[in-house]
Order: C-alpha cells, then structure tokens, then sequence
C-alpha cells in the first residue's frame, strides 16, 4: 500500500483510527482515488472496509482511505462506479473546504439492519450509523430505545 499524498492515518479521537488531511482541499476536490479489490457477495469475504458498488458487488478499500471515519455531518463523500472501460473505481471528494489538519470523514450511510451507534459527536449525529431517510427503521436496544443508561 502507498501512501495517499494529503492525507496521514492518525489515532482518532472518534474511533480507533482515523485520516487527516496534511494540505488545504477545496469544495469538490478529489482528495484521493482509492486503491483496492472488487468481491462479489457470493464470495466468502466479511471486509467492513468495502464499498457498495451494486449488484452483489462490494469494493474493498486496501489503502489509507479504509481508516477514514463516518460523520453524520461529513466533509466529504465517496463516489464509486464500475465501468468496462476502467474496471471498479472510487474517489474521496470534499463536499466542502478541509482544511490540513482536520480529520476526513464520510457518511455511511448504512442500511437499517447493519445500522451500528454512532460516535461522530457532531451537532448533527444521529445516533446510528445510517441513511437519514430509514432512521425510523433501525432497532434499537430497548435501553437506548427507552433512554436508560
């Protein structure tokens, strides 16, 4: 694995690891492609570190970017495709300005049934790692669901 100019893996205080960026990116930058290896879900692979592409087929990030962390209010977002022409693909873009030394983070936007607590600590956090829309849909614990700690 080398190592992604503009940004350092760094211990973060949101959860385990994380990725920081070394340099200023502008809104809509590519801060990097992403390295890594199609898998289809047939096959015997459990990677929490892949993307969906669709269709059954997942991308497994092998490089930094496996260490960026979830937001619920991101800085950035992932785009992924699958093409004849370039084959599996996936880029990190700044949704708005990130500036060196601040941590690169995305929203993951899982499904209902996969949906985990959420850490990210912003304003926005919504509790549960999941797409906004289906929040409704996850289950929760009943001592979260009825507010005991």
């Amino acid at each position: 694995m080398g190592t992604i100019s503009g940004l350092r893996v760094i211990r973060s205080s949101v959860d385990g690891y994380g990725v920081i960026a070394t340099r200023d990116f502008a809104e809509g930058e590519l801060i990097a492609e992403v390295d890594g290896v199609m898998w289809h879900e047939r096959e015997p692979v459990d990677d929490r570190y892949s993307l969906i592409l669709g269709d059954g087929f997942f991308y497994d990030m092998v490089d930094q970017t496996r260490w960026i962390n979830h937001s619920c209010d991101p800085n950035a977002e992932v785009e992924v495709g699958n093409d004849a022409e370039r084959g599996p693909w996936a880029h990190i873009v700044a949704i708005r300005a990130v500036r060196a030394g601040e941590e690169i983070n995305y929203d993951y936007a899982f499904a209902p049934e996969v949906a985990e607590p959420c850490r990210c600590g912003t304003a926005a956090c919504r509790g549960y790692i999941v797409d906004e829309e289906l929040l409704h849909l996850v289950v929760k614990p009943p001592a979260v669901a009825s507010g005991a700690r």
